[in-house]
């Protein structure tokens, strides 16, 4: 075929400049969109007058063609359709004995047309199971063409459930769309640990009042735990002069400032990077009235301090216009008797089912789930074939908790960028990605649980980092299907799981801490360019040491 496409340039005309590349790459369109080639040239020949190119064939504008390709095939599907067909209860009753008639009974070619009617702008229909996936029947991509399918790229320990599972795939069935369902799984307990804000709230909006009040209670909340403690005194104003007193013991004539204890937040004289000698101490205004007083640190022989910062403060202010600090207290001591669970309950948000309290000696500590980061498409369409392609999979492994990480709707993907969906983000979300979710979870059963995490590359999101969890308002399932901050904490089983997806420059200016009973992960993206990528599967069990985890290639 190739000496083929050479000949239907040269019969029109056409100059091939980086001939072999662009050879294979227009074999490449020939086998993935079914063309020949007579009809390719012929959609060069049309895209080369559209861009008023010249007679000669550049590499540079080959994938522009590729999406051109793309746009012609799903025109000409799009053609075909008849119309949407009504599914009526009836329809759906009988639907298990209208297919397998259909592979028996020659059917009229009206009644074959029927078949393809999943475009890509049609709406998914459920069949007692996964929705079909969101491409034509009939278009063949280079997604649905790989190889070495569910492949172990590298482990931890070892999951012999892999195994088994490759195995049962190759003895019954290679095709994804057709799935054996298996007994669930024992539900897992959940709770959110990170704070977020409450549904509905606008994001990142404060009004200075509500700023004002949260400084305040800070520093408030900061002094009551000092002088809990009983090694600090009651805070006083530090703009205020020191009181002196005559030292009559010794008989010295010499005046001694009385030391003072004061509360507040350090603050920078001037906008810019906090220097030594411009360092201001703002109190409370139960204290001061909100007033600042400059900090002489020069008696400290060491001290770290950054803006924002709420710290004690031990010295004397002589004059009233600057307080020599001798001692910054930047903790709270251990003498302080603080009810850790109660602390805790105001972050947590329990999502067990039916809002119940569980019992902590019930919960047991075995977890198995899998961990997939975006983007779910492929950069060559918009037809999510990676996710059905892991919902499939984890309908035949059946983890406990399934986690995916954003970006779902890539700000990045080719066909974002060109701006040209005939929907909205938010509705391509909820077509795409959470009906998908709700069949999966419909499909399992109660014990399937999906947490969600979104991505600053979210065309639907707030691009803001930290971000907000997703509002999908989904009453019937929100037992199931739960969306969590970007970064966010949450524990299940009694494995506490941290997650982030942030910016890679944001990234390194994380504080990093290590522990002997912890796992980390870097998340795989589960697409890459039109290619398949990698997604983590783990099972825990107590301790690392007998826990496992595998990195598997889609």
């Amino acid at each position: 075929m190739e000496d083929q496409i050479r000949a239907e340039f040269r019969k029109n005309n056409f100059v091939l400049v980086e001939e072999e590349e662009i050879v294979q790459k227009c074999l490449t369109f020939c086998i993935n969109y079914n063309l020949s080639p007579s009809d390719l040239v012929s959609s060069w020949d049309l895209y080369s007058i559209n861009r008023q190119l010249e007679l000669i064939v550049s590499d540079a504008h080959m994938d522009a063609f590729r999406q051109q390709l793309q746009i012609e095939q799903k025109q000409a599907i799009i053609e075909k359709e008849q119309g949407l067909h009504t599914y009526t209860d009836v329809t759906m009753e009988f639907n298990d004995e209208h297919e397998d008639a259909k592979e028996i009974v020659p059917t009229s070619p009206a009644g074959q047309n029927d078949v393809h009617l999943d475009s890509f702008d049609a709406t998914p229909i459920m069949n007692g199971s996964m929705h079909k996936l969101g491409k034509p029947l009939e278009l063949v991509t280079p997604f649905g063409q790989r190889k070495d399918k569910f492949v172990v790229h590298s482990t931890l320990n070892s999951i012999p459930v892999v195994n088994d599972i490759k195995k049962e795939q190759g003895k019954e069935n290679s095709d994804d769309d057709v799935i054996k369902r298996v007994h669930p799984s024992q539900r897992c307990s959940l709770e959110i640990l990170s704070s977020q804000p409450a549904p509905g709230c606008r994001y990142m909006y404060d009004r200075i009042e509500d700023k004002f009040n949260c400084l305040e209670d800070r520093i408030m909340k900061y002094s009551k735990a000092l002088v809990a403690s009983q090694l600090y005194e009651e805070p006083v104003d530090p703009s205020v002069a020191s009181q002196s007193f005559y030292n009559l013991v010794t008989y010295v004539d010499a005046f001694f400032q009385k030391s003072i204890f004061a509360v507040g937040m350090i603050c920078c004289e001037e906008e810019g990077r906090l220097k030594e000698k411009p360092i201001m101490l703002q109190s409370s205004v139960e204290h001061s009235g909100g007033q600042r007083v400059r900090l002489d640190l020069q008696k400290l022989d060491q001290f770290s301090l950054f803006p924002g910062q709420v710290v004690g403060v031990e010295g004397h202010n002589p004059s009233g216009h600057y307080l020599i600090a001798t001692k910054i207290v930047d903790y709270v001591p251990l003498s302080v008797s603080v009810d850790a669970d109660t602390f805790r309950q105001t972050k947590r948000q329990a999502v067990d089912h039916d809002n119940q309290p569980v019992d902590p000696s019930d919960i047991p500590s075995d977890l198995s789930l899998i961990i997939a980061s975006g983007p779910f498409t492929t950069t060559d369409n918009l037809f999510f074939e990676p996710l059905s392609e892991l919902l499939a999979y984890a309908q035949r492994t059946q983890p406990q908790l399934l986690v995916l990480l954003g970006p779902f709707i890539d700000s990045e993907h080719p066909e974002i960028k060109k701006g040209t969906l005939n929907r909205t983000y938010d509705e391509l979300f909820r077509l795409e990605v959470l009906r998908r979710l709700q069949d999966y979870v419909e499909y399992m059963g109660s014990a399937a649980r999906v947490i969600l995490v979104p991505s600053i590359r979210d065309a639907h999101h707030d691009y803001v980092f930290p971000q907000p969890a997703f509002d999908i308002n989904l009453a019937d399932l929100s037992h199931q299907i739960t969306c969590i901050t970007n970064p966010g904490i949450i524990s299940a089983n009694k494995t506490l799981l941290w997650t982030c997806h942030s910016p890679q420059k944001l990234f390194k200016c994380l504080p990093f801490q290590t522990s002997s009973s912890s796992l980390q992960i870097s998340h795989r993206r589960l697409a890459r360019g039109e290619g398949s990528g990698h997604f983590v599967q783990l099972n825990f069990h107590a301790t690392p040491d007998s826990s496992s985890a595998s990195v598997i290639r889609i």
